[in-house]
C-alpha cells in the first residue's frame, strides 16, 4: 500500500498542473513521390532515366492493359519499347520493339 502511495506521489510531482496542450507526436516522414515524366527509361545509361522515380513502384498501362515488360515509354508520342522475345544484341542488351498506342503511367 505504501508503495502505491509513493508511486502516486511521484507521478503527481512530475505531472505539470497547467492546462497547456501536450506536444504533438512527430509525424512520420512520408517520402514525396516525384511527378512521372513524359518520357522515362529504365536503362541508367539513357538521358531519360530518373532514379528518384524508381524508388517507388511504377506501373504502365498500354492500350488499357497493364504491362510489366516496358523498358521505356513516351506518353506524348504515344509509344512504349518492350523486349522482342529473348533476343539480345551484341552487348547483351535485349532488342526492343516500339509499340504505338495509348500510354498511361502511374504509381502503384
Amino acid at each position: 500500500m505504501r508503495e502505491n502511495q509513493r508511486l502516486s506521489a511521484l507521478i503527481e510531482e512530475n505531472t505539470p498542473m497547467t492546462d497547456a496542450p501536450l506536444p504533438e507526436a512527430p509525424q512520420p516522414l512520408t517520402p514525396q513521390r516525384p511527378p512521372l515524366p513524359d518520357h522515362l527509361s529504365i536503362d541508367p545509361r539513357s538521358p531519360h532515366y530518373v532514379a528518384a522515380v524508381f524508388e517507388h513502384e511504377v506501373g504502365i498501362r498500354f492500350n488499357d492493359k497493364e504491362r510489366g515488360d516496358v523498358e521505356e515509354y513516351c506518353i506524348s508520342e504515344r509509344w512504349v519499347r518492350v523486349p522482342a522475345g529473348k533476343t539480345m544484341d551484341r552487348k547483351g542488351q535485349p532488342l526492343l520493339m516500339k509499340l504505338r498506342g495509348k500510354v498511361e503511367a502511374f504509381y502503384r
